[in-house]
């Protein structure tokens, strides 16, 4: 899965995905940091690729309708730490059949899943 990272996740999370066989790069590595959210957008699309972040600016269903783009995953944890959001998102690559998630609007919070499809 082509992934982009946003910058409010941590950098490192890019390289354990990739070692899972994920092509995995983040805002940061695209000079995008400090951007506008329309910016990283276009760029995540442009690149076909899923946008993984916590920004709230991307959790609008209407807008970011299924289908209607490449996916988003929005986590939301009641405490997001480094450590906390890494072992989450990697959870989910592991155990999930992540790759159905092309083009759906997924929400992950500490205990459950959400995945809207197209």
């Amino acid at each position: 899965m082509k992934i982009k990272l946003d910058e409010n996740l941590p950098y490192s999370l890019a390289r354990r995905l990739s070692e899972l066989g994920h092509n995995a790069d983040t805002v940061m590595d695209e000079g995008l940091s400090g951007a506008t959210d329309p910016d990283v957008w276009a760029e995540t699309q442009q690149e076909a690729r899923f946008f993984i972040t916590q920004d709230l600016d991307f959790s609008d269903i209407r807008q970011f309708k299924p289908g209607t783009h490449h996916g988003i995953l929005l986590i939301r944890l009641n405490n997001p730490t480094r450590q906390a959001l890494t072992e989450r998102i990697l959870h989910l690559y592991q155990t999930e059949d992540v790759e159905m998630w092309q083009g759906c609007f997924v929400i992950v919070t500490d205990s459950k899943l959400r995945v809207r499809r197209p």
